[in-house]
């Protein structure tokens, strides 16, 4: 890991973020650049662009497997792979590498740099990313190197995940310590740096203790540490309103010209955008939105009035008239659309006069003469004839210019060069999305679900119907920055009806209505992308009926899965196995490869294609 520090630096220092421009004007070479020159403020900025990348990064590909989001198929693609719950290590690395390269080994050069001049609250700061980011190792990969992780070891012991979940717990209390002190005027201020909470250190303390509640209650099939008691006490101390949660800008700037230099991706759009806004390929599932139109079995049938601004349409001439129309998302559990090599990506065009456009013609029954512009797939195969149906989360960045040619003034729709609405894009995607790292609405579903558990339902009830309110808030506070004619998904959403869906059979109106189904179904909708929902759907064991019934009803493992023959690496037979469901990943080429030694005494089955399906050490009762 020294070898990464080094890196690290190399990497930092090569950088130039557009929020602090002179920050290498402090070097004593211009030439050799030392780590002692780089201010604390300057490092603050960096290490949190990267910890937020590894973080989301790693909420994105666990969707993949939580059943919210799919793509086209392809083989060999990892992604592809994981939607199919056939994992190749391609699909764990990016999370490791922008952490430990881009982030963790910046913290020892951190912590003596502030610690130096008395910055206490970039200290504070640091260890609450500190801890952030080895939790998100554990919960991805089970152990990992923590002690000796970014020291002079080349080949660093692991530690087992139950060490450095504790330590975790523990560096939030040192953070808070650290942001409880005053610091001296002479110290760099916390606001000169800090890109999430413009230096608001109550907003970090909140922080700390949200997190502390999130991982204390990630313990609740450990009967022996779970302590309903301390989760409440951390929620009384953490964010108390929208306002005081860690919710990141994002910017979707013609003059974001620079770019990531682990990825190349922009540094001002969201996280979200770059892995799947960004790209053509990516769809939501049928599971996914039958939690929004309450259709799963059970379900109320009453639409979630977030459907429209989440799920993406795209423009249709019905009857001659121009209409959005909201895509059919893809059944990946019970459908076998992509072993079929569906769904193909759909195309807005004139049909040529190649072969593939003649027998798209010849499908369609269209003349050889009809040359109007069209939604078609571009396939010579008739089962694939109606993937049109289905609408990618594709929105246009204003800095790279082959988008910005095709955006409306600062609207991120992505369209066709005649205006023709391709997609109207998904809230959660687009490349000015709000980074949603701990939110209010999360912290209350946590408060529902503790208080359930302790039988004070009328409480519990109050906190769930908190939880879903203040996310349609939350997304009226970004939607309302719009200023659109052209793409009413990006409207906000009526007052009127987050009260009329708050009052309806969807949500829990009294303390018999409540379940643990109602409260955990509301909190993923909230937690979209969150890897907490992996986290959540392994606490409940997916779908398998438990103390609470069946939590996640309908969720199944993907179709391919069987098809493909998979059990090799998930390897249950029945629902009730731990080993039938997805519980961690694999460790990535890197450690399999330098430190191969230290990875195998870790873990029986660390090598093993087995362990995908080996839970991690908070997944278990014993």
């Amino acid at each position: 890991m020294n070898k990464i520090k080094n890196i690290c630096l190399a990497l930092l220092l090569a950088v130039a973020f557009a929020s602090c421009s002179k920050w290498l004007d402090v070097n004593e070479s211009t030439d050799s650049p030392a780590s002692s020159a780089v201010a604390v403020n300057n490092r603050l900025t960096s290490m949190q662009h990267y910890f937020q990348y590894a973080y989301e990064t790693a909420g994105m590909r666990s969707a993949m497997i939580t059943g919210v989001l799919t793509r086209t198929w392809s083989s060999g693609n990892s992604h592809n792979e994981l939607c199919a719950w056939n994992p190749v290590i391609g699909s764990t690395t990016t999370p490791y590498q922008m952490w430990f390269i881009g982030c963790a080994a910046n913290i020892p050069d951190m912590i003596k740099k502030a610690t130096d001049e008395e910055a206490w609250h970039y200290i504070g700061a640091t260890k609450i990313i500190e801890a952030w980011g080895y939790m998100t190792m554990v919960d991805w990969y089970g152990e990992m190197p923590f002690t000796e992780a970014v020291g002079d070891a080349l080949t660093p012991k692991y530690d087992t995940g139950e060490t450095i979940f504790k330590a975790c717990v523990a560096k939030l209390d040192t953070a808070i310590t650290y942001l409880q002190k005053e610091q001296p005027v002479t110290a760099t201020a916390l606001s000169k740096g800090d890109g999430w909470n413009g230096g608001d250190v109550q907003k970090w303390i909140k922080l700390a203790y949200g997190l502390k509640a999130r991982w204390l209650n990630n313990l609740s099939k450990k009967s022996d540490l779970y302590d309903p008691d301390a989760i409440l006490d951390a929620l009384s101390h953490a964010a108390q309103s929208n306002s005081e949660a860690t919710i990141v800008k994002h910017y979707n700037d013609e003059g974001d010209t620079d770019k990531d230099v682990l990825l190349g991706d922009p540094l001002k759009t969201s996280i979200l955008y770059d892995g799947i806004g960004m790209n053509t390929y990516f769809f939501y599932t049928k599971w996914y939105a039958d939690l929004l139109t309450n259709t799963f079995t059970g379900g109320s049938n009453v639409e979630d009035p977030r459907t429209d601004k989440i799920l993406p349409s795209s423009q249709q001439k019905i009857n001659g008239v121009l209409k959005l129309i909201r895509t059919v998302p893809i059944d990946v559990m019970n459908s076998n659309i992509r072993t079929k090599n569906g769904p193909i990506l759909a195309s807005y065009a004139a049909l040529g006069t190649d072969e593939t456009s003649t027998a798209v013609r010849s499908i369609l029954g269209l003349s050889s003469t009809d040359n109007a512009k069209r939604f078609f797939v571009a396939s010579t195969d008739a089962a694939r004839a109606g993937d049109t149906i289905y609408v990618n989360l594709r929105s246009q960045g204003a800095m790279f210019t082959a988008q910005k040619s095709l955006m409306d003034g600062n609207d991120d729709t992505y369209k066709d060069t005649d205006g023709r609405i391709l997609s109207t894009g998904s809230f959660f995607t687009r490349p000015d999305a709000p980074g949603m790292l701990l939110t209010y609405s999360e912290l209350c579903f946590i408060k529902a679900e503790v208080l359930f558990r302790k039988g004070e339902k009328g409480i519990a009830l109050t906190a769930y119907k908190d939880g879903i309110r203040s996310h349609m808030e939350l997304m009226n506070q970004k939607l309302a920055t719009y200023i659109t004619s052209v793409n009413p998904n990006k409207y906000s959403i009526d007052q009127s009806k987050i009260d009329a869906f708050l009052g309806s059979s969807a949500v829990a109106q009294n303390v018999g209505d409540l379940t643990m189904a109602k409260i955990m179904q509301q909190k993923f909708i909230a937690c979209s992308f969150s890897l907490q929902n992996w986290n959540d759907m392994r606490r409940f064991d997916y779908s398998t009926p438990g103390e609470f019934g069946v939590v996640y009803p309908d969720f199944k493992r993907p179709y391919e899965f069987d098809y493909n023959s998979g059990s090799t690496k998930i390897t249950g037979t029945v629902n009730s196995d731990s080993r039938y469901w997805f519980r961690r990943m694999i460790q990535c080429s890197h450690e399999r490869n330098y430190n191969s030694d230290n990875l195998i005494a870790s873990n029986p089955e660390a090598l093993l294609t087995t362990n995908w399906s080996r839970p991690v050490w908070w997944d278990t009762k014993e």
